[in-house]
């Protein structure tokens, strides 16, 4: 998929994922699966934070200390250092530049970049239980709450790394739409295209967002789009399980009841019940299914996003 301009879609990445030697001791801690695999398939945006407001390369290590909620970034060996208003108004900069962002690869356990469990020392020096996030991350999250953001650790999650590229794309999709001018078609169309993506995802949020869209004659779209968009993207953050996969395969080879033989419909409830059961991957019976679908086409399943959410060849399903 391209972005509403004909190009890659762009990610915003740490530097240091890439290769790039800007870590506090002249290193880098790059991730072969963003460098070699995701590169072939989006254009990244590398920024490193600390190097951009100034501190140079080897440099003094920088922590957070304080509260979890609203720590302070400091020297290690110098706490009288503090870094904490430029990481974070450059995190506030970056988020407002970097609008045609569709996603963003944090580096984890940084003290600038990490989402989440980045260690928050206490004055008797130990860090508390649970940690904080990094200022430049928390920063930019907070003025682009809907962007997909992860961490590159728990990329190595299959499950993990699905579901974030599935919510790429999806960001994607919905940046064209408002290329395109927000209506009130174009926001029930996108709703029935995400339709069984969003049951995988939250079954319950996806009644949810089908009743705040019933009143949907009775509000501007340009009010009701973007809560719309918010909610769904929360949705889709919950990773789909085996089962809620599962229950949206029946739900599709409904469509095809009146089409295929008895034997035929064994053989996919044969495989949709071994991937319930963890056997084959989540690839086996949707390659199935979508072979009956091309011989049986359907226009309304044709038009669903669960049948191809990122392009086949990141082959994100065979390891789910």
């Amino acid at each position: 998929m391209l972005d509403a301009n004909g190009h890659p879609l762009k990610l915003g990445i740490s530097a240091c994922l890439l290769g790039a030697e800007v870590r506090y001791n002249g290193g880098h801690k790059e991730s072969r699966l963003c460098s070699q695999v995701l590169a072939e398939h989006f254009e990244f945006v590398a920024v490193c934070p600390e190097m951009a407001i100034g501190l140079g390369t080897p440099r003094e290590a920088i922590r957070l200390v304080g509260e979890p909620d609203a720590p302070r970034a400091v020297g290690s060996r110098h706490p009288e250092l503090d870094h904490s208003e430029k990481l974070y108004n450059f995190g506030q900069r970056m988020a407002a530049e970097l609008d045609d962002l569709c996603g963003y690869i944090f580096m984890q356990k940084s003290p600038s970049c990490g989402l989440e469990r980045v260690k928050v020392y206490q004055a008797n020096g130990y860090p508390v239980e649970g940690g904080g996030r990094g200022l430049y991350a928390s920063a930019f999250c907070r003025a682009r709450p809907d962007l997909p953001v992860e961490e590159d650790g728990r990329l190595n999650d299959p499950v993990l790394r699905e579901n974030f590229l599935t919510r790429v794309f999806a960001y994607a999709e919905w940046q064209r739409l408002l290329a395109n001018g927000l209506s009130r078609r174009a926001i029930t169309d996108f709703h029935a295209r995400y339709k069984y993506q969003l049951m995988a995802n939250n079954p319950l949020q996806y009644k949810a967002l089908g009743q705040l869209l019933g009143n949907l004659g009775q509000h501007d779209p340009a009010e009701l789009g973007p809560r719309y968009f918010s909610q769904l993207m929360a949705a889709l953050a919950r990773c789909a399980t085996r089962g809620t996969h599962s229950n949206v395969l029946q739900h599709l080879c409904g469509y095809l009841k009146n089409a295929l033989s008895p034997a035929e419909k064994q053989e996919l409830n044969h495989l949709i019940e071994q991937y319930r059961n963890g056997i084959v991957p989540l690839v086996v019976p949707l390659t199935l299914l979508k072979h009956h679908f091309r011989h049986h086409p359907d226009h309304y399943i044709a038009r669903q996003a669960y049948l191809q959410p990122h392009p086949e060849n990141l082959s994100l399903r065979n390891a789910i």
